[in-house]
């Protein structure tokens, strides 16, 4: 199921970081690892688990590799998410109930 590999590749904080910076434009290995200590077959690495979870594609220009979100996954976790919308307004409306009961 790929629910279960995007929360595993987003489980990472460097992969999140990762994301996070992608989510800014698209950026090569280079730029991605800029200002972290992330070595350059780590970054490979991460990139490719955030690839395989259908997170993050790539995009060849000339001898560079740039990578951008892919927002078909993004789709996936809204989709995933759109589950659980109706149970949080309930769970709001209940806990406001139940504060101003306690005011009282």
């Amino acid at each position: 199921m790929i629910e279960n590999e995007i929360f595993r590749a987003l489980a990472d904080p460097t992969r999140r970081r990762i994301f996070e910076k992608l989510a800014a434009g698209k950026m090569n290995a280079t730029a991605l690892r800029k200002g972290t200590e992330i070595s350059q077959p780590a970054m490979s690495q991460h990139l490719s688990v955030l690839r395989n979870a259908r997170l993050v594609r790539e995009e060849r220009q000339g001898r560079y590799v740039f990578y951008e979100v892919d927002y078909e996954g993004l789709a996936l976790i809204e989709q995933w998410l759109e589950k659980y919308h109706a149970y949080w307004p309930k769970r709001v409306k209940a806990l406001k109930t139940l504060l101003k009961d306690m005011d009282e």
